[in-house]
C-alpha cells in the first residue's frame, strides 16, 4: 500500500490533461469565465431559462455586448440556446458549470482579502467591483 501511495498523482495534477496543450486548453476554459459580464450572465441562466432581452436588463449592457458574450459562453460549451420563432432562450448546458460557480464564490470569499491586495491581477476596467 505505501508503495502505491509513493507513485500515485497528486489529484490536482491527475485532473489537468495529459496531452500536449492540455494545460493551454484549460487556462482557456479558466479565460472564457475572466470577464465579469459573463460570469453574471452565466450566474443569472443557473436559476433558469432567459433571452436575450431578459439577460441585457440583468446586466445592463447593450444587447450587442451581450449577444456577443452569449456568443462566447455558448461557443466554450458553457451555455446552450434553444430557438423559438424570433427568440433565443438560453441556458446552462451542464450542471457542473453550476458547481463551479457555487466553489469559485466560495473560494474568492475565503481569499477577499489576498484578491482584493493583489496586484499582479489589472481590475475590471468597467471599475464594477
Amino acid at each position: 500500500m505505501a508503495e502505491q501511495e509513493l507513485t500515485a498523482v497528486p489529484a490536482a495534477q491527475a485532473l489537468l490533461p495529459v496531452a500536449d496543450g492540455g494545460v493551454e486548453l484549460v487556462a482557456r476554459f479558466f479565460r472564457a469565465l475572466g470577464d465579469p459580464a459573463r460570469l453574471r450572465l452565466l450566474e443569472f441562466l443557473l436559476s433558469a431559462e432567459h433571452t436575450v432581452s431578459e439577460c441585457v436588463r440583468h446586466v445592463g449592457l447593450s444587447q450587442g455586448r451581450v449577444s456577443v458574450h452569449l456568443a462566447c459562453l455558448a461557443d466554450c460549451g458553457y451555455v446552450q440556446a434553444r430557438r423559438a420563432g424570433r427568440f433565443a432562450w438560453y441556458t446552462v448546458a451542464d450542471p457542473r458549470v453550476a458547481d463551479l460557480v457555487v466553489l469559485a464564490r466560495s473560494l474568492a470569499a475565503d481569499n477577499a482579502a489576498a484578491l482584493a491586495d493583489c496586484v499582479r491581477i489589472a481590475p475590471d476596467p468597467s471599475g464594477r467591483p
